[in-house]
């Protein structure tokens, strides 16, 4: 087990801390240049794009949600939506995501946010023994079992994840 030493960590080191889960950070080196997050993590942390998380946010009729899909595919918003008993569900406007999450886009972490959301995480996390996703800024992962993640949020599984 891993924990994040000095400065405090990030809001999603801190919570997996104070819950006591166990995790691993991966720091790798950002370029600012990159557009794709999730792929730029899984690149160069050599892990395949499966086991990667990355966190979106979606508006449906309650307001913000969170999916948490693999970064192999794309967030299936029909999917989505049914998950949570909504009719419908749209990106968020990333201004609004940043405000409300309190991380930046490409680093947003399901964990530690703000504020609690509603969660879903793709039903394909459960395929692996552990599964990463965002520490809360760009060029840092963490590495956890998934039932931590899913506990944590309070979310619910289902196949929110589409290929292509």
């Amino acid at each position: 087990m891993s924990t994040s030493k000095g400065k405090g960590g990030t809001p999603a080191t801190v919570a997996l801390t104070k819950a006591k889960a166990a995790f691993t950070l991966h720091p790798y080196e950002h370029d600012a240049s990159a557009q794709a997050y999730g792929e730029e993590a899984a690149d160069a942390l050599g892990v395949p794009y499966e086991r990667i998380f990355k966190t979106l946010v979606a508006e449906v009729e309650s307001g913000l949600a969170v999916a948490v899909v693999p970064v192999s595919g794309k967030l299936d918003l029909k999917a989505l939506a049914s998950a949570l008993n909504s009719k419908r569900a749209a990106m968020a406007d990333a201004a609004k995501v940043e405000r409300v999450t309190g991380y930046v886009v490409g680093g947003i972490s399901p964990l530690g946010q703000r504020k609690q959301l509603p969660t879903v995480v793709d039903s394909s996390a459960l395929d692996f023994e552990t599964i990463y996703f965002s520490a809360g800024k760009r060029g840092l992962q963490i590495e956890t079992a998934p039932d931590n993640l899913i506990t944590l949020t309070r979310a619910v599984t289902a196949p929110i994840g589409k290929t292509g």
